[in-house]
């Protein structure tokens, strides 16, 4: 199984972010697990860079991301995403870019907070404890599409 990570998520972890940092924690875990394969798109690591050294600073912050690099894969980004994304009929393009990004790579889904934004995604969108629920139950039946 294959999943692009939305900022939301890994910054939830990062910062221990209440309630939902247990959540972003266990969905890392698979991907170090080698459970799952686990995507950042390029441009995250640079939201995730800015967001996060305003919280840590600079050193934990380039620690982090070292630790990201680690455990997850990197989907880049080229132009011919960024062209897809103007596309897709979704508000945010940082959220299209994502989500074209999942599809070129053939991302299962996104792992988000933020599913509204994602309605219109060639992927699909799921909070972290829904598909955390529904791993969980695909370990013994298989995934499901809709929780």
């Amino acid at each position: 199984m294959k999943i692009l990570i939305d900022t939301n998520v890994i910054i939830d972890y990062l910062v221990d972010r209440i309630p939902f940092a247990d959540y972003a924690e266990r969905v890392l875990e698979l991907c170090m697990s080698g459970e799952i394969e686990g995507f950042l798109t390029a441009s995250a690591v640079t939201d995730i860079y800015y967001i996060l050294k305003k919280v840590v600073g600079g050193e934990k912050t380039l620690e982090a991301i070292r630790t990201l690099c680690n455990v997850l894969d990197i989907a880049d980004v080229g132009k011919a995403d960024i062209l897809g994304a103007m596309e897709l009929d979704m508000p945010d393009h940082e959220d299209a870019l994502a989500a074209q990004c999942a599809k070129r790579i053939r991302a299962d889904c996104i792992v988000t907070r933020n599913i509204a934004d994602f309605i219109s995604s060639p992927v699909p969108a799921k909070e972290p404890a829904v598909f955390l629920r529904q791993f969980d139950a695909g370990i013994q039946g298989g995934i499901q599409e809709d929780d």
